[in-house]
Parts: structure tokens; C-alpha cells; sequence
């Protein structure tokens, strides 16, 4: 009988032991999120975009920015911005500026604003987005729905995404993003910067677990350039999503990139490609993401590309192709 009882107390002792080592671990966990909410959350503002200056319209666009220094200039997306002609931010304390757009970059779909300096303009820290891992933990910030900015929680899903953009690579997340989180900002457990929330993939447009943030790492490279030349200097063909495909021709399978979505503008769209295109060589190469990556990184202004595609009649086509400034089409 005593035998029992031992077996039984330490039974007791050992579940005993694992509910406090719980309790600690998720207790220490919400502690380092609340920290880490706290050291970033009065980094990131409302972002809002209008017609004109009247205060009593409603904006036609709302969205997030993050505070990049203290002399006032804030990272956002471009489609937050594009489509008004007066911006607005919206700091921490509820205090509104007029904001200038100091330059963008279509292909990041970033933009840099510019509001008047203020004590309490306080710049986020920046983390080295190469560092990061898929499961880390991470929150998101933003102005989701436009009902003020918010925080979700989540981890890394995945890195190096290319969510069909050729001129970039994204983190993916499954904290909750929704439309308004746009430009907000994505936090490691130390409260700083890995990414900026550009975009997710739903079939509602509300959030369905997909997520995606450009890296801390090329959003620093890309204020860098704007702020010092009011644009990235980097060639462009224009802004258009391909995906994998295979394709039969002259009794030869080959692979392909089917251009699933197009801008109606810049050099690529103004060369007669649209979507349902399938791209089969470029460069004279084989058709794949790593070459069409690799040619377009390589690209200067004025330099050519050359694509041979196949159009949606079954027309086969050589089309070159001149890089462009982007500015010339905004």
C-alpha cells in the first residue's frame, strides 16, 4: 500500500511539475510578445490617402507605414499612396500631418513619405531579414479594416517566396493580415524589423492565413535609394506575375512561364504581351523563374531582353524588349 502511494505521489509530483514549466514557458512567451509590442507599436502610423484636403470626405485609401528616422521619413506601400492626391499620417498620439511622397518603387510596391520631424517620431529598429527562420514567432502591426492599428500574432511559414513578382522574393506569414495592414510592419520576438505587409492570397479578400512582407534587408536598400534619388535606379519591363508551366512544341516538352497577370503598361505590356502568354526562351535560353530572375537583376536601363513566347492564338513571337525608367509611366 505504501508502494501505491509513493507511485501515486510522484505521479502527482510530475504533473504538478509539468503544469508550472507550462505555465512559465507561456508566461514568459506573452511577457517577450508584450515587450516586444512595446518597444515597435509607436513605430508604425495610419496611413491614409485622399482626393483633396477636405477632412469631412472619406479617404480611398487606408492602410499602415512604419517610421524608418526621426527626421520623419516613413516606409508604406505604394498602393496605399497611388491612387490619391493628398496623404495623411496618423502618429501614435492621434496628432494628423500631411504627408509628401518623397518617391516609390513600383516593383517592391514601397513607398517613402516624408512628415514634419517631432519628438515623438520614434524610428523602428531593423533586424537582418537574412537571419531569419521559418518557424520563428513573429507579430504583425498595422491598421487593419481602418479601425486602428492592431497587433496578430504568428510565425515564419515561409522565406524567398516569389509570389509570382520577378523583381522581388517575400517572407510569408500566417499572422493575421488584412486589408489595411498594408505598409505595417512585421516584428521579430525582439520588437524589430524583419518585413514590411504588402499583400496576402485569399479567395474573400479578408484573411485566410497567407500572408506576405518584403524583407527588412531590401526594404533598407530600397529607402536608401529613394530617399538619396527619389527612385531605385534599377531597369524595369514592367509589373506582371508568370507561373510554371510545361508546354508541347514541335513534339518537344518544354518548360515555360505562363504570364498570369499584367500591368496595362510599360515596355513589356507596350511590346504586345498579355496574360495567357507563355514565355519559352529569354535570352535565347532556356524559359525558367531562376533565368527570368537572373536577366531582369542584370538589366540596365536601355539594355535588351529578349523573349520568344507564345501567344494565346499559338503564335510563336520574337519580341525584344528595351528596360525602362518607371517613373516614365506614373
Amino acid at each position: 500500500m505504501n508502494y501505491l502511494k509513493e507511485i501515486k505521489f510522484h505521479y502527482l509530483l510530475l504533473i504538478a511539475l509539468a503544469l508550472l514549466v507550462t505555465w512559465v514557458y507561456t508566461n514568459h512567451d506573452n511577457n517577450k510578445f508584450v515587450k516586444a509590442t512595446e518597444k515597435s507599436i509607436s513605430s508604425v502610423v495610419i496611413v491614409a490617402s485622399y482626393n483633396n484636403s477636405s477632412y469631412s470626405l472619406r479617404p480611398i485609401s487606408i492602410g499602415s507605414g512604419v517610421i524608418f528616422s526621426k527626421d520623419g521619413y516613413i516606409v508604406t506601400n505604394f498602393h496605399v499612396v497611388s491612387k490619391g492626391k493628398i496623404v495623411k499620417v496618423k502618429l501614435g498620439d492621434g496628432k494628423e500631418q500631411v504627408a509628401k511622397i518623397i518617391g516609390f518603387d513600383i516593383n517592391s510596391d514601397i513607398a517613402i513619405l516624408k512628415v514634419l520631424p517631432e519628438d515623438q517620431l520614434v524610428p523602428i529598429k531593423i533586424a537582418d531579414s537574412s537571419n531569419i527562420k521559418i518557424g520563428d514567432k513573429v507579430l504583425a502591426i498595422g491598421n487593419p479594416y481602418g479601425i486602428g492599428i492592431s497587433v496578430s500574432s504568428g510565425i515564419v511559414s515561409a522565406t524567398g517566396r516569389d509570389y509570382g513578382n520577378p523583381y522581388l522574393e517575400l517572407i510569408q506569414t500566417d499572422a493575421a493580415i488584412n486589408p489595411g495592414n498594408s505598409g505595417g510592419a512585421l516584428i521579430n520576438e525582439k520588437g524589430n524589423l524583419i518585413g514590411i505587409n504588402t499583400k496576402i492570397f485569399s479567395k474573400t479578400g479578408a484573411y485566410q492565413g497567407l500572408g506576405f512582407a518584403i524583407p527588412s534587408n531590401a526594404i533598407a536598400e530600397i529607402t536608401s535609394e529613394i530617399i538619396q534619388y527619389g527612385k531605385v535606379r534599377s531597369a524595369w519591363i514592367g509589373n506582371f506575375r508568370v507561373s510554371d508551366v510545361r508546354v508541347n512544341l514541335s513534339n518537344k516538352s518544354l518548360n515555360g512561364l505562363r504570364v498570369i497577370e499584367i500591368d496595362e503598361f510599360g515596355p513589356l505590356y507596350e511590346s504586345g504581351v498579355r496574360a495567357t502568354d507563355i514565355i519559352i526562351e529569354i535570352n535565347e535560353a532556356a524559359s525558367s523563374w531562376a533565368n527570368l530572375k537572373e536577366s531582369l537583376k542584370s538589366l540596365t536601363f536601355g539594355e535588351i531582353i529578349n523573349l520568344k513566347i507564345i501567344s494565346s492564338n499559338g503564335e510563336i513571337k520574337a519580341i525584344a524588349i528595351s528596360s525602362d525608367d518607371v517613373e516614365k509611366f506614373n
